[in-house]
C-alpha cells in the first residue's frame, strides 16, 4: 500500500447540513483527510462521520499535556472549509469544497480531487493539469479536445494561456456539468473569447463511435478516472488504435496514465524495471500507448509531492529546447523532463 501524508480538518456541521441532502444529526462533525497518494491520483479525500458526543469523550480522557497538543496540532492544522454543494447523480457521488484559497470538486466513493480552481493570482495547481497546458505548443493549429472535463481544470488553465484556443470538452456526467457551470466558471468558458478562444462542451461517451471525429483534433487530452484509478479502457491497446483515428496529421495525444501498477517484479507480464528509466513499465495504459504508438510514445512522472502520476505523451520526442521556448513559467522547465519510453538494454 501506497503510502499517505495525512492531514486532517474539521467542518462544523451547522453548514455542512445546509448542503448535504439528509445529514446524520446536527451533532455530527465531518472529518476530512488530504493525502497525497503515491499511485492512482494527485489528491484524495477520505470523509468519517465521527459523532461530537464521542469526540467530547475522547478529549475528556485525554491527559492536560496531551490535549494542549492536541489542541495545538488543530490550531495548527485547520482551515476553514465550506461544503458548497453534495449530490449523486448516475455516474458520481460529487462534492464541491471551498476553502479560502481555492474550491475542488470531488468525485466517487474515494473522494479524489478531480479539479481545483485557486482563487489567488497565480493560477497553477502544480499537478499535472499544469502540464496539458503545454500540449498546444507542439501540435497543428486546430481544436483540442479534453476527454475527462471534470470541473474543468484544464479548460481553464488552457485558456488563459492560449485564448485563442477552440476547446471540445468531453464528460459522461450531465448533473457533474450543471454543477461546475455554477461553481467553478466552465460557463464563462463556453463564451468566446476577443481572440476567438472558447469551450464547447460535449455531454456524452468518448468511446462511442463518432464518424465526424475522424482526423478532428490537433490534440487531445486524455484524464479519464473512475474510483481512483485509470479506466480500464485506457489500458487496452484496441482502444488507442481507435481513438488515433480522430487526431488529425501530426496530432497528439496527452494522458493522465494515474500511478504505477504494483510493486511485484511481475505486473500484468512485464517485468521489473532494470532502471529508474524503464519505470514506466510498470504503468498499463502507457504500455498499451506504448503498443499502439511504437517507437512515439514519451512518459513523464510527476514529483511524489504532486502525487507521482504518469504522464504520456504520443509523437516522436518534441525538440525540448522549442517547446520549453514555447511556454511560459515553471512550464518552461518541466517540459524538459519528457523522456522516450524506449527500454533499457
Amino acid at each position: 500500500m501506497a503510502s499517505l501524508a495525512v492531514t486532517e480538518f474539521v467542518i462544523n456541521p451547522a453548514s455542512a447540513s445546509r448542503l448535504i441532502s439528509n445529514p446524520i444529526t446536527n451533532n455530527t462533525f465531518f472529518f476530512f483527510c488530504f493525502c497525497f497518494p503515491k499511485r492512482g491520483a494527485s489528491l484524495l479525500l477520505k470523509s468519517h462521520l465521527h459523532s461530537a458526543s464521542r469526540f467530547r469523550k475522547a478529549n475528556a480522557t485525554t491527559s492536560s499535556s496531551s490535549s494542549d497538543q492536541y489542541d495545538q496540532r488543530q490550531q495548527e492544522e485547520e482551515e476553514n472549509f465550506q461544503v458548497v454543494t453534495a449530490v449523486r447523480s448516475k455516474y458520481n457521488d460529487i462534492v464541491i469544497v471551498d476553502t479560502p484559497k481555492s474550491r475542488m470538486l470531488l468525485l466517487d466513493s474515494t473522494y479524489n480531487v478531480h479539479s481545483i480552481i485557486n482563487k489567488g493570482i497565480h493560477k497553477w495547481t502544480g499537478s499535472y493539469w499544469d502540464e496539458f497546458v503545454s500540449l498546444p505548443a507542439i501540435v497543428p493549429n486546430g481544436p483540442i479536445a479534453i476527454y475527462g472535463l471534470g470541473g474543468g481544470t484544464a479548460a481553464h488553465l488552457m485558456l488563459d494561456l492560449w485564448p485563442s484556443l477552440k476547446l471540445e470538452g468531453w464528460e459522461i456526467d450531465e448533473i457533474l456539468i450543471d454543477k461546475v457551470r455554477d461553481y467553478f466558471g466552465l460557463s464563462d468558458l463556453e463564451k468566446p473569447t476577443a481572440t476567438g478562444g472558447v469551450l464547447q462542451v460535449h455531454i456524452g461517451d468518448v468511446f462511442s463511435p463518432s464518424e465526424d471525429a475522424s482526423g478532428r483534433y490537433a490534440g487531445i487530452v486524455v484524464d479519464l478516472f473512475s474510483e481512483g484509478k485509470v479506466l480500464p479502457q485506457l489500458e487496452e491497446v484496441a482502444t488507442w488504435l481507435k481513438l488515433k483515428d480522430r487526431l488529425m496529421p501530426n496530432g497528439r495525444f496527452m494522458v493522465n496514465c494515474g500511478g504505477i501498477d504494483g510493486v511485484s517484479d511481475m505486473t500484468y507480464g512485464a517485468a521489473r524495471p532494470k532502471s529508474m528509466n524503464d519505470v514506466w513499465m510498470h504503468n498499463s495504459a502507457i504500455r498499451a500507448l506504448s503498443e499502439a504508438f511504437p517507437g512515439k510514445v514519451s512518459w513523464k512522472r510527476m514529483p511524489e509531492r504532486n502525487g507521482e502520476n504518469f504522464l504520456a505523451l504520443t509523437g516522436l520526442l518534441p525538440d525540448l529546447s522549442s517547446w520549453s521556448a514555447a511556454v511560459p513559467g515553471h512550464l518552461s522547465e518541466t517540459v524538459k523532463k519528457w523522456k522516450p519510453c524506449a527500454p533499457s538494454q
